[in-house]
């Protein structure tokens, strides 16, 4: 059966291959349309090279330190985890820089054919990562045979991830940052404006973030997921059960069931409806046809009704927080008006109902996450949690291509007013890129709604593992980390967001100084992107190791100097403030974003007016909130839960367990 989990994985990266010589074929527009996209392509690529150079010396000294502590496969195992994330974020960037200037062009004939080429480009994305992810765990457990040995190939996935995510997002914010404050508060000039010296950094931030760094996040999301319930199965069942291998298959059927549903993704209807319910119909019939695969490959078990069962509450999950995601962040819904209309009393006015409702949104996902849990256990027990969490990210190859779609049309949209093309033209990518501003936000809860329910399964096996037969809260090394586990999301979030104000501080004095010499102004000198690209790019790079540190000494420190328990009442406390606090941060942010859009369209004024203004503020707060910190918080749960799990037997011989 892994042979053929192992052809369905090389099916998807073949169906990637096939998209992208399908988006390549497509025009690319005029030598002006061509030069902007070279430029954010060449920033994009330069960036890239430069975080996985760090990356990779960081990388080689954990491998080191494995090799001598836990043996070769381990080592080995992680080397090709990081390898293969660094890999899925550079194939979802490299194709996402070509399809924007296509899918600009494509705009000329409207939003049929601009949203084809797009979500295309896309779907590259969404496609090589649940290919590559499926291959390297089916690949690697058929050569090793026992979950056990591959948990390395989790984290190193979950630590290149916890780089791109941090130092990606920081790239990204700096530079949208920067380009905001001067160009649309101080200059009063539109977004994406070719006078603005932080336009073209701008643009590669939407890459190196939403793409390489989303990528990077739903490939760990996803193999993680996937090894923890393995391990599951092993622990419960035996390592060459066939419950070690019915994860697999639920990743295969989703592959199948999200490839056929791409073929439903069409405009049916004008404006954002038609193409809200385009990529609606990819998601839920992928959902449909995995619901069928799921039945019949759960037939293979003893518990066949129960394990069907927690499957598909994990699907259903994922529509779930999908919908409150989207009713939360879409610019139609009544949070987003509420926020706008806050903005008509200013910038103080809009923060303040900006941070009501991310805390808001908060307890729903939270409610149909814990009873996800409930029923899910009901079900199949502790397995069943971990199958509920596969269940949810079983179709993320649809997932992907819709998230990754977002970032394609805003890089469109940024060409098409860059090289002065004709109005119709920006009104298509304006309403592309309003949906996908939504679609962006409910990717985002579904990886954290993803990171809750893997953490719980990963959390089992460590208590499996470490010979945990109960934890007890009353104990005071479980309480001392429990406690400093639902400290470290806030400590780690202080570091990224910190980082984006440092560099985008740098960014809006370069862009201030450009400004001084009025030519820019005139529109009679180009102004010099690569310096706002080079900034951001320092800053990033300079920022993304401290945060990095925190995920890895601190599971360590507390394991060795506290023990095991005290290290599983870290796990718990992290869980459970980093879902909530990344929910608040992903939603706050997503909602102002779309408030200042809703303004933005002649609502309350429309650009230019005080209330546009002071939306621009809120969005200026909520830019890092979405897109830095919350994000990162998925790999710090992955990062945390799995160098526990590979050092529980190291923490048990080794602790001095002080109390």
């Amino acid at each position: 059966m892994v042979l053929e989990i192992i052809a369905i994985a090389l099916l998807s990266l073949l169906f990637a291959l096939v998209l992208t010589i399908s988006v390549l074929r497509k025009n690319k527009g005029n030598e002006k349309m061509q030069s902007i996209a070279s430029a954010i392509q060449e920033g994009a690529i330069a960036y890239l090279n430069r975080q996985y150079k760090t990356v990779g010396i960081f990388a080689v000294v954990i491998a080191v330190i494995l090799y001598f502590t836990l043996g070769m496969i381990t080592a080995l195992s992680f080397i090709l985890g990081a390898f293969f994330s660094a890999l899925s974020g550079y194939i979802g960037m490299m194709v996402a820089v070509k399809a924007n200037v296509r899918t600009a062009e494509a705009a000329k004939k409207g939003t049929k054919n601009a949203l084809d080429v797009a979500f295309k480009g896309g779907a590259v994305n969404g496609f090589g990562i649940v290919g590559l992810g499926l291959l390297g765990v089916a690949g690697l457990y058929m050569l090793v045979g026992d979950p056990n040995l591959i948990i390395g190939f989790a984290f190193g996935a979950s630590l290149v991830s916890l780089f791109a995510r941090v130092g990606g997002g920081i790239f990204t914010k700096a530079a949208d940052v920067g380009a905001d404050l001067v160009g649309k508060i101080e200059k009063g000039i539109p977004e994406d404006d070719p006078r603005n010296p932080a336009v073209i950094a701008d643009n590669v931030g939407d890459n190196v973030g939403d793409c390489a760094g989303m990528g990077a996040d739903l490939f760990e999301s996803y193999i993680v997921t996937l090894i923890a319930a393995m391990l599951l199965g092993s622990i419960l069942y035996g390592p060459t059960s066939e419950y070690v291998i019915y994860p697999m298959i639920v990743a295969a059927v989703g592959i199948v069931a999200s490839m056929i549903a791409t073929f439903f993704v069409k405009v049916k209807q004008k404006g954002e409806k038609g193409i809200w319910s385009a990529l609606n119909n990819g998601l839920i019939i992928s959902a449909i046809l995995s619901v069928v695969g799921f039945f019949f490959a759960s037939s293979m078990l003893p518990n066949s009704t129960g394990i069907f069962l927690a499957t598909l509450v994990g699907l259903v999950t994922t529509l779930l927080i999908s919908n409150i995601t989207e009713y939360f962040t879409s610019r139609e819904k009544g949070p987003v008006k509420e926020i706008a209309l806050a903005s008509e009393t200013g910038a103080g006015t809009n923060i303040i109902t900006g941070i009501a409702v991310g805390l808001r949104s908060t307890i729903l996902p939270v409610i149909v996450i814990a009873v996800a849990m409930i029923l899910a256990y009901n079900f199949a027990g502790i397995y069943g949690i971990g199958i509920a969490a596969m269940g949810l990210l079983s179709i993320t190859g649809m997932i992907m291509s819709i998230d990754s779609y977002g970032p394609i049309t805003d890089n469109a949209g940024g060409i098409a007013e860059m090289s002065k093309m004709p109005k119709n033209v920006r009104k298509t990518t304006d309403q592309l890129d309003a949906v996908g501003n939504t679609t962006k936000a409910t990717t985002k809860g579904v990886a954290i709604a993803s990171a809750a329910l893997s953490a719980l399964a990963l959390f089992a096996a460590f208590v499996q593992i470490a010979n945990l037969s109960a934890i007890n809260i009353f104990k005071v090394n479980v309480l001392a980390g429990l406690l400093i586990g639902a400290a470290l999301p806030f400590l780690f979030s202080a570091f990224t967001m910190n980082a984006v104000a440092k560099s985008a501080k740098l960014v809006v004095e370069e862009v201030r100084r450009q400004f001084k010499d009025n030519g820019i102004m005139r529109g009679t000198k180009k102004p010099d992107y690569s310096k706002c690209v080079d900034i951001a790019t320092q800053g990033a790079i300079k920022e993304l190791m401290v945060p990095a540190l925190l995920a890895v000494l601190f599971p360590i420190i507390v394991g060795l100097l506290l023990g095991p328990e005290a290290l599983a009442g870290m796990i718990a406390g992290t869980v459970a403030t980093g879902l909530l606090l990344a929910l608040f941060l992903s939603n706050a942010g997503a909602a102002w974003d779309n408030a200042k859009k809703y303004i933005e369209l002649g609502n309350l004024g429309g650009k230019g007016s005080e209330a546009h203004k002071a939306a621009v503020i809120g969005d200026t707060v909520g830019d890092p909130s979405k897109d830095t910190c919350a994000p990162a918080i998925n790999p710090l749960i992955k990062v945390i839960n799995t160098i526990s799990l590979l050092l529980a037997p190291l923490i048990i011989a080794y602790g001095l367990h002080a109390f």
